[in-house]
């Protein structure tokens, strides 16, 4: 989405009068501009500090030569450039509309025949690239922007001509994870095959919704591309052949771009504005009106001169629509006009009528309230509730909030659901949630699609699906935090061998712990004895027999909470007396019940803290006269995490948008009872604030926090 221009950007770029920052990546920053002609574009700039380094100027100079012998009505085409400038630019034809990761998050998987003519024009626009004796190498849905007349292909950034694939690093992964071709996840070149690949990859998630080899880590990802077959459930009769031919894991099987677009059959829609459902239709629409109402568009438009063109943008329909287009026409609607080039429309619209009314001031939750973590979902969703209630009872307060709840219940198909129908509410500000991992994975796109800004108190996986950018701040220490703080632990209590026992019925948190668990050992020089044991195996205690031959000292188990147990009785029969810390996902209520005595002695190291604890005794008191109840964990985080954001909101008196927010909050640093909110650029949280646990007389007894 569009930011305004700071004062250190440039007012011109190459004759084009810059209007807004569009986004920025790690060589540049994108702006929104107007050449000299009238028309919009985007205009890529690389930072000073990259410009004068040879190797960056020649990978960028190499970029515009690439994306100048494209040739594609699919193709975003390049309108200027200037590879040897002091500061050197790229400019493209702007396209207002949503991306297709943006669209499918937002409305759902596109019906049959829009995906069959999505995937006609791209596998044409792949046509082009290939002639141009190109690989792009990076097809993905955030790559593919939806307009009226059709899609366009855009990011030619690391796209190369096929005889300079060797400029490539050896060993390094080039693409998106979920999104790239077996040969690509094994490291080696991307060819034309590899594009193929990837369109197929793109066209099932278009079509189902979900991409054909899951989501995850990137390490399973990889794994699965290579490995295993891709879900092609869901797909209609007339998509799965042509697909699976795309999905081919022997590159010489698959079909040329060319060839895919035959077998998809039919012909690209005369009608331009025909081709996508309307709901869709309407999200490009809005989208395209939100790209373009940006405040300082009049101020250009006067500094140009009043014989300046308006502004067009391309690929929006403009012909008076025939009888077959009508309907699509009212949907559309005054949005439409604004898409295709109102700019009189937009400065008519803010005339001297009266001031918009203040929206209302909304903070939703989302949480698992009757599913399989609906224990840590309710204590997030009553630590939220107080936060607001305390908010509004105040008499200074600049505002009152209201608090809208959805509950997931834990499944990732409804937690897509509820994020779209929470998300669609204009007056929404922010939301707090998910609880676990894969709702909150799964309901990012719908929130960013609408710009909210999402922050989780509890979800805390490395990696979330292939979009960027997100509105999202991972407001809870990563999987990839403890580690480090059980390492040290384990050197400072003497230990001279570790065991670590991976369980992959634990998922995600449970190999991204144990894993990076070994890692960390070996950095302070504790030999360790890995083992991972699949979901489906059964009694762990012959492993754990195995893992003790080695004569350990310390013990480290990731997974879950009843087959800790087993582990933690396994080392009781066999008298095992050394450290054992056990990964925090796997510490409930199940493990000191199913494990006995046998779980007395074992360390927890976890990012929420103890209600005991004296920096959150004052809440743990309002908890407690507002339930009737001590607080569970978890609760203080959510509502530290709710305070943050009413504090940013109120600091603004209740006057701004999400983006606004959005960048209060991924900008700032926020004091909070548990810890203090600050966020890297990846928008995970800073800083390593971690509890210690120990089981003392059959309960986690808190032991403070841990310290690097």
């Amino acid at each position: 989405m569009t930011g305004k221009l700071s004062p250190s950007d440039p007012s011109r770029v190459g004759g084009h009068r810059l209007l807004a920052r569009l986004g920025a990546g790690g060589m540049g920053v994108v702006y929104l501009g107007r050449a000299p002609s009238g028309e919009l574009a985007a205009v890529k700039v690389i930072l000073p500090e990259y410009a004068d380094q040879p190797a960056f100027r020649a990978r960028f100079r190499r970029e515009v030569a690439a994306a100048r012998r494209v040739r594609s009505p699919w193709a975003v085409p390049v309108t200027g450039a200037d590879p040897d400038a002091p500061a050197p630019w790229l400019a493209t034809a702007f396209v207002p509309g949503p991306s297709l990761a943006e669209a499918v998050a937002a409305r759902g998987p596109l019906p049959p025949p829009a995906v069959r003519a999505l995937g006609r024009m791209l596998a044409r626009a792949l046509t082009a690239v290939h002639d141009a004796g190109l690989v792009h190498r990076d097809v993905k849905p955030g790559n593919v922007l939806l307009a009226l007349d059709g899609p366009r292909l855009i990011d030619f950034g690391i796209a190369r001509a096929a005889e300079e694939t060797a400029l490539t690093s050896a060993g390094m992964v080039v693409g998106t994870p979920g999104f790239l071709a077996p040969e690509q996840a094994r490291a080696r070149p991307a060819t034309w095959a590899s594009d193929v690949f990837a369109l197929g990859c793109l066209l099932s998630y278009a079509a189902t919704g979900r991409p054909p080899f899951g989501t995850g880590t990137v390490d399973a990802l990889l794994y699965r591309t290579v490995h295993d077959e891709p879900d092609l459930d869901g797909l209609p009769d007339g998509l799965r052949e042509p697909l699976a031919r795309c999905l081919a894991k022997d590159p010489a099987a698959r079909p040329t771009a060319r060839e895919a677009a035959e077998a998809l059959g039919g012909n690209t829609p005369s009608d331009a504005a025909d081709w996508l459902p309307d709901d869709v239709v309407r999200l490009i629409a809005d989208r395209s009106a939100a790209m373009l109402a940006l405040p300082d568009i009049e101020a250009t438009a006067l500094d140009a001169g009043a014989d300046e063109p308006p502004a067009e943008v391309p690929g929006a329909a403009r012909p008076a629509p025939r009888p077959g287009s009508r309907r699509r026409f009212l949907v559309l609607g005054g949005a439409a006009l604004l898409a295709a080039g109102g700019g009189a429309a937009l400065r008519a619209s803010r005339g001297g009528g009266p001031a918009p009314s203040v929206p209302r001031r909304l903070l939703g939750v989302q949480a698992d309230l009757t599913g399989p973590q609906k224990a840590v979902g309710q204590a997030q969703e009553r630590g939220v509730r107080l936060a607001v209630e305390q908010f509004n009872a105040r008499e200074d307060k600049p505002f009152t909030l209201t608090l809208t709840v959805v509950d997931d219940g834990g499944d990732e198909a409804r937690a897509v659901r509820v994020a779209r129908a929470l998300a669609a509410d204009p007056g929404l500000l922010a939301v707090i949630g998910s609880t676990g991992d894969r709702t909150t994975g799964a309901s990012l796109d719908a929130y960013d699609a609408q710009l909210v800004p999402q922050l989780t108190a509890s979800s805390a996986q490395a990696v979330y699906g292939v979009s960027r950018p997100r509105r999202f701040l991972q407001a809870v220490p990563g999987y990839l935090v403890t580690p480090a703080l059980i390492a040290l632990r384990l050197a400072g209590a003497g230990v001279e061998r570790a065991g670590v026992l991976i369980d992959r019925d634990g998922g995600i948190p449970s190999w991204q712990i144990g894993h990076t668990t070994f890692q960390s050992l070996g950095a302070v020089r504790i030999p360790a004895e890995p083992r991972v044991v699949p979901r489906l195996a059964g009694d762990l205690a012959p492993v754990v027999g195995e893992m003790l031959a080695h004569a350990p000292d310390g013990f480290v188990y990731t997974g879950t909470p009843a087959r800790a147990a087993a582990v933690a009785r396994a080392l009781a029969e066999r008298r095992f007396t050394g450290v054992r810390v056990l990964g925090y996902p796997a510490a409930g209520r199940e493990f000191l019940t199913a494990a006995g005595p046998a779980a007395e002695g074992w360390q927890v190291f976890a990012p929420y803290i103890d209600p005991s604890a004296a920096r959150v005794r004052g809440f743990a008191a309002a908890y407690r006269g507002r339930y009737g109840s001590a607080p569970p964990y978890w609760a203080a985080e959510a509502y530290d995490v709710a305070r943050m954001v009413l504090a940013r909101v109120a600091g603004a008196g209740g006057w701004l948008s999400r983006a606004t927010l959005y960048g209060l909050l991924a900008k700032g640093t926020y004091k909070g009872l548990v810890r203090t909110y600050a966020f890297d650029e990846d928008q995970q949280l800073k800083g390593y604030d971690v509890f210690r646990y120990e089981v003392r007389g059959g309960r986690y007894a808190y032991a403070g926090e841990a310290a690097l």
